[in-house]
């Protein structure tokens, strides 16, 4: 039985709004610097990577400039390649790719509605 997708769309958006808490009033220096909020971040890109692969699929081809495919694979990378892991790729997806996803799944969330 699969889940109300209200739901994913909520775990992003409170995956997102975890992310901004985390990095308030830190610069790309301090968060190099931070190994408790850089995982913290790493956690919350897991969370949403697992959600946005639960949202249908009908509902993000309605949000085709969001890189779904990407969103998913972030997970991937910091799940299994977690070595990988780069504070400054971390840093720029939080400072700005996420306003966009933020933005689009608030819509998804009012279509679900």
């Amino acid at each position: 039985m699969s889940k109300d997708p209200a739901l994913y769309a909520d775990q992003i958006l409170e995956a997102i709004k975890n992310i901004y808490a985390d990095i308030e009033g830190k610069d790309l220096e301090d968060f190099r610097a931070d190994r408790r909020t850089r995982q913290l971040v790493e956690r919350n890109l897991e969370i949403l990577s697992e959600a946005s692969r639960r949202l249908p699929d009908e509902f993000k081809r309605r949000e085709s400039d969001i890189p779904w495919r990407n969103i998913a694979g972030i997970g991937n990378v910091l799940r299994h390649d977690y070595y990988k892991s780069n504070p400054e790729i971390l840093w720029e997806i939080c400072r700005k790719d996420l306003r966009n996803l933020q933005k689009a799944v608030e819509r998804i969330g009012q279509m679900l509605e």
